[in-house]
């Protein structure tokens, strides 16, 4: 088989991986050749994750042909990559899966590293700007039929609000009401960064993927966020950092890099393996309005926006002078003015995140607490 050949099987595999199936086009195909280089054995093992993407050193060594030692080779080679996941279960029994080009794969971990502004480094930014473009002709060409598996879909993502006012004053919360109590069984995971922190002695810090690939091409951050801001925790923060895309710090700087996020107007948004939130979070991203890959999808018409919060923001419309800085500051703009000058929220697209609150000058929005799953659909527009 020619090494074009292998190329295209291999970007077969990868494009199958995570929650977003992508077209095994020429530019999938292009990030491939990009990420992997020149290497044969390489590409082979990628084929062996075919039919599995999770196996054991045992199961690699069947489905690929390799002996052992080449296959931890390989694999080591292809985490350094971005493309292969290589940690120990809880059993201790080292586990390698295949990762996708995004969401969480390659994308996100080539652009954590700091970057040198080469011309390498523009091309890859290219072809995954080019790949999402295709994204989004698939999802509008077939928007009406993928639409309701979306909404079955569970949430992307979790909202972990702002605590606190930008003059340091505590952000009122409203306790939930009883009425509204959810289920028993449910375990509320940690509301504040704080107490996700203090959960971990793995604590690694990268640089912001999303505003770094953004600057690549050319649209810096309109906010000028600080990058140095996105974390992995327990075992992806022992990957991240093995592999060179982040580096471990202790509680006390992540807290202050948190405070920092938190100044700059900044969204936390918390993951969990497999969107289960009854599990620990494997990390925050620190979210600005303007480059945000999980808003500029949505805005785009790529993918729609799927969140969990515990809460949503309250405006006391007595308090409100109208001055819109809720409205400047909301990052799914779900806040608007009036006719009255009068601040309005919309409680559909409003993630509870707590930036509006923590800038309003008169201290007039306040939290209310209460499970929600926020859903919002794309635009539908002509496929391009």
């Amino acid at each position: 088989m020619g090494k074009n050949d292998k190329f295209k099987k291999a970007a077969e595999v990868i494009c199958k991986q995570g929650l977003i199936q992508f077209p095994v086009s020429d530019t999938a195909v292009a990030i491939v050749k990009a990420v992997v280089g020149d290497s044969a054995g390489e590409l082979d093992l990628i084929d062996a994750f075919r039919d599995q993407p999770s196996q054991t050193l045992d199961q690699l060594v069947a489905s690929s042909g390799f002996a052992a030692d080449k296959v931890d080779q390989l694999a080591t080679s292809l985490a350094q990559k971005g493309l292969v996941f290589n940690q120990p279960s809880s059993a201790g029994v080292m586990i390698y899966r295949l990762l996708p080009l995004m969401l969480v794969g390659v994308m996100e971990y080539k652009f954590m590293v700091p970057l040198t502004g080469s011309e390498a480094e523009k091309h890859l930014a290219r072809l995954f700007e080019d790949l999402l473009k295709e994204l989004r002709a698939e999802i509008q060409g077939n928007y009406d039929a993928l639409m309701p598996l979306f909404k079955e879909a569970p949430a992307a993502d979790r909202t972990v609000p702002a605590r606190v006012t930008e003059s340091g004053r505590p952000i009122k919360i409203i306790p939930v009401d009883k009425s509204l109590e959810v289920p028993e069984e449910f375990i509320l995971p940690s509301q504040s960064v704080a107490d996700i922190i203090n959960k971990f002695d793995d604590i690694a810090v990268g640089h912001c993927f999303c505003r770094q690939r953004r600057g690549l091409l050319g649209d810096a951050c309109d906010t000028d966020a600080p990058t140095l801001n996105c974390f992995t925790f327990g075992k992806s923060a022992r990957h991240t950092a093995a592999q060179g895309f982040a580096r471990k710090i202790s509680k006390e700087e992540a807290l202050k890099i948190m405070q920092e996020a938190e100044d700059a107007g900044l969204i936390h948004k918390a993951f969990h393996p497999g969107s289960r939130e009854t599990s620990p979070e494997t990390s925050i991203c620190n979210c600005c309005k303007d480059c945000c890959d999980t808003l500029e999808l949505w805005r785009s018409g790529t993918l729609p926006m799927i969140n969990s919060t515990y809460h949503l923001a309250v405006i006391d419309e007595d308090a409100c002078t109208g001055c819109g800085t809720c409205v400047e500051w909301c990052p799914t703009d779900a806040i608007a003015l009036d006719a009255d000058d009068v601040a309005r929220r919309d409680e559909n697209a409003c993630l509870g995140c707590g930036v509006c609150s923590r800038f309003c000058p008169e201290e007039a929005i306040s939290l209310k607490e209460g499970l929600r799953r926020v859903f919002i659909l794309p635009p539908k527009m002509r496929a391009a």
